[in-house]
This record gives C-alpha cells, sequence and structure tokens, in this order.
C-alpha cells in the first residue's frame, strides 16, 4: 500500500491502516525521539503522542513535500515539548576541559554508529538538542531560535560549543579504541608516526 492509500484509508477511520502506518514509521521515529530523549521510556513515550497528534492531524496533510518529513515534524516538536519538560534546556556552559585537541573527521571512522550516537546522546541537553535539530534534522539557526525560544546567535553558539565538545570526545575515544604501540619513540620519528 502506497503512503497516499494509507493516508487516504486512516482518513476513512480504518483501524489496519492505522497499525500499518505506525508500523511503518515507528522505528524510524523512536530513533529520532532517542536522539533527544536519553531515556527510552521518555522517547517511547513521546512517540506514542506525536502518533497520536500524527493520526488526529491526518486530515490537514496536504501531500506538499514527504509525509515522512511531515511526520517527523510533529515527532520532533512532542519530543522537544517532552525534553523541556524532563530535562532543564537551559542552555549548556562547557565547564568541562579536556587536554585533547579537537581533531579531524578521522577519529570517526574508528568508531561505529553506536558509539557516535552515545556520544551525542551524553551532550548537555542544550547542545545535544541544537545539534540534533541542525545537523540531523536540517532545520536553520532562525528555525531552531524559534522552536526553542532562543535567539539565532545562541543557536550558533550551542552548535559550536556541540561541535567542539563532539570533537574532543571523539578524539578521546578513538586514542581509547587505537591499540597501543610498541614502537619506541625513535621508530615512530622515524616513520613519520609520532
Amino acid at each position: 500500500m502506497t503512503d497516499v492509500e494509507l493516508i487516504a484509508a486512516c482518513r476513512q477511520g480504518s483501524s489496519r491502516a492505522q497499525k500499518l502506518l505506525y508500523e511503518r514509521f515507528a522505528g524510524l521515529m523512536l530513533s529520532v525521539c532517542l536522539r533527544y530523549l536519553r531515556r527510552r521510556e521518555d522517547a517511547e513515550e513521546a512517540l506514542i503522542v506525536g502518533f497520536t497528534k500524527v493520526f488526529r492531524a491526518l486530515d490537514q496533510y496536504r501531500h506538499e513535500g514527504s509525509f515522512e518529513g511531515w511526520i517527523r515534524r510533529i515527532v520532533v516538536n512532542e519530543a522537544l515539548g517532552m525534553l523541556r519538560r524532563k530535562e532543564p534546556l537551559h542552555m549548556a556552559i562547557d565547564d568541562l576541559t579536556y587536554d585533547v585537541p579537537a581533531t579531524a573527521a578521522e577519529a570517526e571512522s574508528q568508531l561505529n554508529a553506536a558509539d557516535m550516537l552515545a556520544l551525542l546522546a551524553d551532550l548537555p541537553a542544550g547542545y545535544r538538542t541544537v545539534f540534533n535539530l541542525y545537523a540531523l534534522e536540517g532545520y536553520t539557526h532562525p528555525e531552531i531560535g524559534e522552536l526553542l525560544g532562543i535567539s539565532e546567535g545562541t543557536s550558533k553558539s550551542q552548535l559550536s560549543k556541540a561541535r567542539g565538545m563532539l570533537q574532543r570526545r571523539l578524539a578521546v575515544a578513538s586514542a581509547q579504541a587505537r591499540p597501543a604501540s610498541t614502537s619506541s619513540p625513535k621508530e615512530l620519528y622515524a616513520t613519520g608516526r609520532y
């Protein structure tokens, strides 16, 4: 069944179509919720409430843009609402210091997707939220500002701080993932691996 057929059946009140629509998009939308909310229970609650809103607003969908994108927007808004209720969304201040400088993207190649998501989930709420909205959802800084009730400059600042913190954490994780070298400093220098 295509999305258009599924939407039409849902609008007619078909519980089978509603179940199919939920099953088609729930996994993807749960992963979206998990990027904003640390606890799985909160993410699942946001998902369920989000889908309730999707079903109630289905008559408002105008087939402009992708249906998945329309659902995602509703679910993201619900996850943000839950985040505001559950976790203070004050914009975090990076008071942690690391001795590891920010590195290039090569550190990412040594980590799998689950490790990357864990690093992202560990960011302070403000950093994580702005990073998700900008880098993963494709929102602009003015849109983020409007969604979160912050200025465009604060959004840009939070994104910059989130990237810096992620780069430092990637460098630490990458260094821990690398096998320890048994070469002497002289051998490392001779080979350029110092």
